[in-house]
């Protein structure tokens, strides 16, 4: 830690100042400091930089990552604040995810001004998304569609589907509700008919290894609930290796006294889609996951996970 500060990191569109202003808003409260000594430091990435193609083809998830896990590895920020379905499976050498804050809705939301739903958009209409999960889950289950790439922040999305550039898209409930924007949703989609993305609505707090007091901290205001469905998603998407250019889904959540892990993998076209489901005790999480993930992959006709 810096002095008694200690330096929060995040990258710098208002969905990740939002996400840090939340994590700042709670470590505030907790420890009962003032927010000076937990300052903002804001970080420009890579992934923000590329706006003209798919990221897979880039680099990959690393890329919204990079220049804050430099940071925080030169003591220059002590705690990064991350979308958790941004990181990748395996972080640098000397870092740690220190946990995450209580997950948001873990649902996709549908935002069209044509359309009050998927099912209801007329054939041939131009879908616009980011995330090949979402592409490949539109094809599915619209094979009628068109699907596009359509990049840039949660605001930019927006005023393409104003401008009418494309007739719709879909984002995570979870940033439209912390950017105050879910009435812009036209339809929140089940979760069970359309997976989210692992580790989508959660906030991941990124700190160095052996930084004890950092993690002391930190430690306030974590949620033990949200740490075991995202340690299941992860070894899940770390058995498929999780590049960033196959289609998977993965949704971990607590039913009773059990965790229910959900997994899927599609291909990019939706033409084919291979699911797991596995419960067990949420102490299990890891295993519960990597189990999931291994079951899966074993029934893969070959070539499936190929780039």
């Amino acid at each position: 830690m810096h002095g008694s500060a200690l330096v929060i990191g995040t990258r710098g569109s208002p969905l990740a100042l939002a996400q840090a202003h939340e994590t700042q808003d709670r470590l505030a409260a907790v420890l009962g400091l003032d927010k000076a000594r937990l300052p903002l430091s804001i970080i420009k990435t890579t992934g923000d930089a590329i706006q003209d193609r798919p990221l897979s083809e880039a680099g990959g998830k690393g890329l919204f990552t990079k220049e804050l896990d430099v940071a925080l590895l030169e003591g220059a920020i002590d705690l990064a604040v991350h979308s958790a379905k941004d990181l990748p499976t395996t972080l640098p050498k000397g870092l740690l995810i220190a946990g995450y804050l209580p997950r948001e809705d873990v649902r996709d939301a549908f935002i069209s001004r044509q359309a009050k739903s998927l099912r209801e958009l007329p054939a041939g209409a131009v879908v616009g998304s980011a995330s090949l999960r979402r592409q490949a889950m539109v094809k599915r289950a619209r094979p009628d569609v068109a699907v596009t790439l359509l990049r840039g922040n949660v605001g930019t999305r927006l005023a393409k589907i104003e401008r009418g550039e494309v007739a719709a898209t879909l984002l995570a409930v979870a940033g439209l509700k912390r950017l105050g924007l879910l009435d812009r949703a036209a339809a929140i989609l089940d979760a069970h008919e359309f997976l989210p993305a692992v580790g989508q609505g959660a906030i991941a707090l990124v700190i160095r290894a052996g930084d004890e007091a950092v993690l002391e901290s930190v430690s306030t205001i974590t949620d033990a609930a949200t740490g075991q469905a995202l340690a299941a998603e992860r070894a899940f998407l770390s058995v498929l290796d999780g590049s960033c250019r196959t289609p998977i889904a993965g949704h971990a959540s607590l039913e009773g006294e059990q965790l229910v892990f959900r997994g899927l993998v599609l291909r990019p076209d939706g033409s084919e889609s291979i699911a797991a489901t596995i419960a067990g005790a949420p102490a299990d999480a890891e295993r519960l996951g990597r189990e999931a993930g291994l079951d899966l992959r074993s029934r893969l006709p070959v070539g499936f996970l190929a780039p």
